[in-house]
């Protein structure tokens, strides 16, 4: 079966995967595969991971995709080029657990070309939100990888620390 994508350069984050062909709307596209480990095992990677990307003044690049309650799987190996894929606040792919596999499918008809994005996924949390800036440039773009579930919270957030900072400044 001929690769649905091929990997080039992405304006959103160094590489990226792109539609080798037309992809109808519910294809799977690319299984994203790594290594099986447990969730203390993932917080541990994640943790060490942003600890490296602080000291080397680079974004965190953690490859951790949960599986289920009590797995993960750690992309971060050559052979997972789904890993590549970015972020997108308006994106043309979704994720799928199929039978204990993490499948990366399109939801929309997807152009020869285009780049192949999905939602990460992160859920809002004031601690953290800041470490994952977006730059998608989509015209929904809320400025960080946050679900989309989780915008509202986000911008009332947002609004808050906003107002807080008009009430000081006065």
């Amino acid at each position: 079966m001929k690769k649905q994508y091929i990997i080039k350069n992405s304006k959103l984050h160094g590489k990226g995967l792109f539609a080798n062909s037309y992809i109808k709307a519910g294809t799977n596209i690319i299984e994203y595969v790594g290594e099986k480990i447990t969730k203390a095992q993932s917080d541990k990677i994640a943790e060490l991971q942003l600890k490296k990307a602080e000291k080397n003044k680079d974004e965190g690049q953690v490859y951790i995709f949960t599986l289920n309650d009590k797995y993960d799987i750690n992309g971060n190996v050559p052979y997972n080029k789904a890993r590549l894929m970015n972020h997108s606040c308006n994106p043309n792919c979704d994720t799928d657990i199929i039978d204990n596999k993490i499948w990366i499918r399109s939801f929309k008809d997807i152009r020869k070309g285009q780049e192949l994005t999905y939602d990460y996924g992160f859920s809002f949390d004031v601690d953290d939100f800041r470490d994952h800036v977006c730059k998608c440039g989509s015209r929904n773009c809320v400025g960080f990888i946050v679900t989309e579930t989780d915008w509202k919270k986000l911008g009332k957030y947002l609004r808050k620390l906003a107002d807080n900072c008009k009430k000081t400044s006065q």
